[in-house]
């Protein structure tokens, strides 16, 4: 005879039910906001650290980016998507949240940094080699668009500069043919482009904060190139033209970054090349108001968010030390020292510390912006770029 099956009490079975599901939870990530988040370069082994700015620690670690000797990154818009844009033309989606790597494409041989569309939803990688930029769709890094850098002379031209506008337009500069091109992708398969002359080779370039002005550097001659994107038929205006007019520059160990220029106050702070000054610019005119002598070349020269202070770090070979500017003194107000070969600085999203990478020191370092003190300290491999996940919301970042 088949023994009966033995009948279990409805009571004992919720019990348990219950403490599986829980047993179940316990081994899930807890749940986190992204909007405390970012990520360091760890340049020297191809991999990004994921940070956290309120407590001050590294989260995580993501391998396997390729080369990261010059490394730039853009958020997507939910913030939870890091894209890592490398020097060997790599393009990598990071997903934070699970500190892995979503999609990796290599589009390019040689990159030099991205952008993201006003909606989020194209990727532009602009590069050195083969020259151009190429938009991928943000989702799955499928090509969507590729425009050579070709001018009319047949003459390909390395890419710098790209900046987001409204619209879902790019603006980047072409260095060897001197020009500003605007790219309308809102059709990203069939982009329309604009060209403007800018003047001998623009190296880098940014896009003031409500996304008007796209204002590129020139390395062969003084002053800069400035583009009204509300008023592009106006054509690109030469404003600081001259500012080294008759005084013998120095050598340029680094070029500036000018993505690193600030506007606060209704002025514009820009590194001089080849000087040991800070430019003060009226944003209302375009006309140099100042100049602030500075420790050696500046390379970035950044806002606290609130605008009251610009923090100044250097070329080699003074680009241990950092200086602090006030901006309504319009004078250094305090010089340190945070570490060996700082190549960059991120403020926290409402500014209370600044993060510096420190790359022959192997550290990042984090300073109280009221104290000017250091407050925390996380061991990283050649820290370089770091990124923060507040610039999902900027323009130009």
């Amino acid at each position: 005879m088949t023994p009966a099956t033995p009948v279990v009490s409805r009571r004992f079975l919720l019990p348990v039910l219950l403490l599986s599901l829980l047993a179940g939870c316990a081994s899930a990530p807890a749940p986190r906001g992204t909007g405390d988040l970012g990520v360091v370069i760890e340049r020297s082994i191809g991999q990004v650290q994921v940070v956290n700015t309120t407590s001050k620690k590294a989260l995580a670690k993501v391998p396997g980016l390729g080369d990261l000797s010059h490394a730039s990154v853009v958020f997507s818009r939910d913030q939870r998507y890091a894209y890592v844009f490398g020097r060997d033309g790599g393009l990598t989606k990071v997903d934070i949240l699970t500190a892995s790597i979503a999609k990796r494409i290599v589009q390019a041989g040689n990159a030099i940094g991205g952008a993201i569309s006003q909606d989020g939803k194209l990727v532009v990688a602009q590069n050195y080699e083969p020259g151009g930029i190429k938009a991928f769709d943000a989702e799955t890094l499928e090509l969507v668009a590729d425009i050579p850098s070709v001018d009319m002379n047949g003459v390909r031209s390395k890419v710098v500069g790209l900046a987001d506008l409204s619209g879902n337009r790019f603006a980047f500069s072409l260095f060897e043919a001197g020009e500003i091109w605007v790219a309308d992708l809102s059709n990203p398969k069939a982009p329309k482009v604009q060209k403007y002359s800018a003047g001998k080779q623009p190296y880098d370039a940014l896009v003031t904060p409500d996304g008007r002005y796209y204002i590129a550097g020139l390395f062969g001659e003084d002053g800069l190139a400035m583009l009204d994107t509300w008023q592009p038929e106006q054509g690109v205006q030469k404003i600081l033209a001259g500012y080294g007019k008759g005084e013998q520059p120095l050598p340029v160990y680094k070029m500036p970054h000018l993505r690193g220029w600030s506007v606060a106050g209704g002025k514009a702070y820009l590194p001089a090349i080849g000087r040991h000054e800070v430019l003060v610019v009226d944003t209302k005119t375009w006309k140099e108001t100042a100049r602030i002598p500075v420790k050696s070349q500046p390379v970035f020269v950044m806002a606290r968010p609130d605008g009251r202070e610009i923090w100044v770090n250097f070329a080699f070979p003074d680009n241990g030390w950092v200086q602090v500017i006030d901006t309504l003194e319009g004078k250094v107000t305090h010089t340190l020292q945070p570490g060996k070969a700082i190549l960059h600085m991120e403020f926290a999203p409402r500014g209370e510390a600044v993060w510096l990478s420190a790359r022959d020191d192997n550290k990042v370092t984090v300073f109280d912006t009221r104290t000017k003190a250091p407050v925390a300290e996380l061991k990283a491999e050649s820290p370089s770029g770091i990124f923060f996940t507040s610039r999902a919301a900027r323009t130009g970042f």
